[in-house]
């Protein structure tokens, strides 16, 4: 019997019931539930950034939100920064000095605009101020410029009901392609640039005078680490694409630009560095039928924007 017992035991057959399991399978599932509550829906993202901004950011850490304070030297440019608009919070004069025609228009300039106190300093004062620099009797203090968080360039976006259109600036040290950049993608439609806090050119005037004004509508975030800043953005559903010479997809064929994207764009020698390069999901390269070997940043975004507001509009 034991043995018999150990033969039925081996033995596979059907089983009584499924124990409810097929009769659930076919039951509905209720109504589709609003586009706010579907993950990965825009309408659930802009919602999500919506309640961010609710709450609040928290404070980044001390120096990596807010730059400092800057000193324009210079008659000539003193007068350009006013010209162009660089945000000025107080004008020194030096006492006693020769009043050309570059002092007066930069004490029009200043008056006309309103909000930049005008301060009179004996020499010393202002040699003492510049480190001995050649100031010439003017000088133009530039207030600390206010970093964005690199989330809030993408939150701005879904709430206009958009996708994001962002640059990130990998090992880019020359304010003035900052600047230029920056003037891109104000007009070609973008959501912001994103720098890293070390090694790269910030906000200063050289970047505010070569962004033509633009720099006071487009946000510059700063990120800490500008790797996982870029991890950040793919979680959040954005495709991040690095422009490189030797990149496996050629700008034409580069579909991702008409959804969320991030353009990560290289200093103009070294190009992406390894863990920005290994981080992005595709790199691209920009065909160039004359033969150069790179275009500088600047130049190089705004071609790869174009083709960006192309596709979108």
């Amino acid at each position: 019997m034991a043995a018999n017992n150990r033969r039925m035991s081996g033995k596979k057959g059907a089983q009584v019931g499924s124990g409810g399991k097929r009769r659930r399978g076919l039951e509905g599932k209720g109504p589709t539930p609003p586009a706010e509550m579907r993950k990965g829906h825009a309408k659930q993202r802009a919602a999500q950034a919506q309640a961010r901004r609710a709450q609040g950011r928290p404070q980044q850490r001390r120096g990596s939100g807010r730059s400092s304070s800057e000193l324009v030297v210079g008659r000539n440019p003193v007068v350009e920064a006013l010209r162009e608009g660089v945000p000025a919070s107080t004008l020194y004069v030096q006492q006693f000095i020769d009043n050309d025609e570059r002092v007066r228009e930069a004490l029009q300039l200043a008056a006309e605009r309103g909000g930049i106190n005008l301060m009179e300093a004996p020499r010393p004062e202002l040699d003492r101020m510049t480190n001995g620099l050649n100031h010439q009797g003017l000088v133009l203090q530039v207030p600390p410029y206010e970093y964005a968080h690199p989330e809030d360039l993408a939150d701005a976006a879904y709430e206009a009901g958009e996708d994001p259109l962002i640059v990130a600036l990998d090992g880019v040290t020359d304010p003035r392609n900052l600047g230029a950049v920056v003037r891109s993608v104000s007009a070609f439609g973008g959501h912001g640039v994103v720098v890293p806090e070390r090694r790269a050119a910030g906000m200063t005037a050289g970047a505010w005078k070569t962004s033509a004004g633009t720099a006071a509508r487009t946000p510059v975030a700063r990120a800490t680490n500008l790797t996982r800043a870029l991890e950040a953005y793919q979680k959040a559903g954005m495709t991040v694409v690095g422009l490189a010479a030797d990149g496996e997809v050629e700008l034409g064929e580069l579909d991702a630009l008409e959804g969320p994207v991030v353009i990560v764009v290289g200093s103009e020698g070294k190009g992406l560095s390894r863990l920005v390069g290994e981080t992005c999901d595709l790199r691209v390269r920009i065909p160039m039928p004359g033969g150069a070997e790179s275009l500088n940043a600047g130049v190089a975004a705004g071609v790869v924007l174009y083709e960006a507001a192309r596709r979108r509009a």
